[in-house]
């Protein structure tokens, strides 16, 4: 539980020093910087993450241990995991984050534990209750109401919007692979972590970026003088590492479920860092709240089987 919370907390971090990192003059500089900012900046971050995950795999004695996870049955799935997760999620994570703000966008991206309580039905054939539909349906509307929240710093709603459910959906089918190839005692969290982060670097960097024309923007931000552009991409990817071990820990222990709804937490945690950090109050509006409010318990009810939850209760008690 502890390990969930603590992912939330890590996430919420990067949330907001990405948003920094967005926001800074090489990625404003041109109409085609903006427009391949999202993408270029996840390319950089998780390349980066790839690399710390290598270095910290390498420094604990882990690297036989990581190719051999390569040569398991479930390394297919882990890709897979990985090309959904990485270009898919992370990809859309950024456009809301870009698009809707730091904040809002780390909100609405939000509704991916219930969207992976669906997946789980649909694929995985778990159950799920009549009020578990509700709240999702409530989660959804909630989304939707952070689009009348007003005095917001919102570029553009749409692309936000198709970034959070493109972030949603590519977490939470992530989350359920995970689940399943976790169970496999030769697939450990730091392995799946560092095969996650370095397929989805090389997505990026070997069809994504080519496609849209994005070399030349990633090649002149190490040519150029960009600041503490690169640097603070690193240091949101660093904090996303941390914050993915413990997620990954934490679906590994609970399952997807209890960790997905522990992970967004990151939601309260990035609407406080961005008050404290950025010193935006525009975030403090009621009915932002109130939006936010409903997609987190929403959301966490939604992931939650609450007969069980209140068996447990009870066994407790007694």
């Amino acid at each position: 539980m502890i390990r969930g919370i603590l992912a939330g907390m890590t996430w919420a971090v990067e949330t907001v020093v990405l948003g920094i990192a967005l926001g800074m003059s090489p990625f404003l500089a041109t109409e085609q910087a903006i427009l391949l900012a999202p993408f270029v900046s996840t390319f950089l971050h998780d390349a980066c993450s790839a690399l710390f995950m290598f270095i910290y795999n390498a420094v604990r004695g882990n690297l036989k241990g990581l190719f051999g996870a390569c040569r398991t049955r479930d390394f297919k799935w882990l890709v897979l995991a990985s090309a959904i997760g990485g270009p898919i999620g992370m990809t859309g994570y950024v456009l809301a984050v870009n698009y809707l703000g730091a904040s809002v966008g780390a909100v609405a991206s939000a509704v991916y534990p219930a969207i992976g309580t669906v997946l789980a039905y649909v694929f995985l054939k778990e159950k799920v209750k009549w009020y578990q539909w509700i709240f999702l349906a409530m989660t959804l509307l909630g989304v939707f109401g952070l689009s009348y929240s007003p005095d917001l710093n919102v570029k553009n709603f749409w692309l936000g919007l198709l970034g959070a459910f493109m972030c949603a959906f590519g977490w939470g089918i992530e989350a359920v692979i995970l689940a399943k190839c976790l169970k496999d005692d030769s697939v450990k969290t730091e392995y799946a972590l560092n095969i996650r982060q370095t397929v989805s670097a090389l997505i990026y960097g070997v069809v994504i970026l080519p496609i849209l024309g994005g070399w030349d923007l990633t090649i002149s931000l190490f040519t150029e003088g960009t600041g503490m552009l690169i640097p603070t991409v690193a240091i949101a990817a660093l904090a996303a590492t941390v914050s993915y071990l413990f997620y990954y820990s934490a679906i590994g222990r609970l399952g997807a479920s209890k960790a997905m709804a522990l992970n967004i937490t990151y939601t309260a945690w990035a609407i406080l860092f961005t008050v404290i950090i950025l010193r935006d109050l525009s975030v403090l509006k009621p009915f932002t709240l109130l939006c936010a409010g409903v997609i987190v318990v929403c959301g966490i009810f939604a992931a939650t089987d609450l007969k069980v939850l209140f068996a447990k209760r009870s066994k407790h008690k007694e």
